[in-house]
């Protein structure tokens, strides 16, 4: 029988900012059970597509994927804040509702030709992983698939990922 993940999501209401209802994904972490079957959810796809390495974006992004790639015994990159990485890197920027921000990843994180999972919490309106998608192109990987536990359909990301295959456990 297939886990109700949607049971394991609050929803809080007005928060960041009045009208906005956060998905926090807390309670699925704060249960063995539940997040290890939702990590299993995305190995198996992941299994599917023949990845290599997984990357996500700061810094639930590392919650999902670390958890992947340690399953599938395969490398994670990270995907950054400015100033966060130590070695040469590359940038991606990507908008926000007021102006701009950016990830980079190091230089050596992706080989070229590796097929690479990107994941995150949530898929939103898809620019942080437009960009986490950027870098990885930009380094030669190959993006072989999207992985997140929930998408927020209202907010349209799937449109900014066009030609890309998206999985999701949860949509709201």
């Amino acid at each position: 029988m297939a886990t109700d993940f949607t049971k394991y999501i609050a929803s809080v209401p007005d928060y960041p900012e009045k009208g906005i209802m956060f998905r926090d994904i807390s309670p699925l972490m704060a249960d063995g059970e539940a997040f290890h079957a939702a990590t299993n959810e995305i190995v198996a796809y992941a299994k599917d597509k023949g990845v290599e390495m997984v990357v996500g974006p700061e810094a639930r992004g590392f919650i999902v994927g670390c958890p992947v790639a340690y399953e599938m015994n395969i490398g994670f990159a990270p995907a950054r804040k400015q100033g966060k990485l130590p070695r040469e890197t590359v940038k991606a920027t990507y908008d926000l509702e007021y102006g701009q921000s950016a990830l980079y990843m190091h230089k050596d994180a992706i080989k070229p030709g590796q097929r690479v999972l990107v994941t995150d919490d949530l898929l939103a309106t898809g620019g942080t992983i437009g960009a986490t998608i950027q870098l990885v192109e930009d380094l030669g990987g190959i993006v072989v698939g999207t992985a997140f536990l929930i998408e927020l359909k209202d907010l349209h990301g799937r449109d900014k990922l066009k030609g890309y295959d998206i999985f999701s456990l949860m949509d709201y």
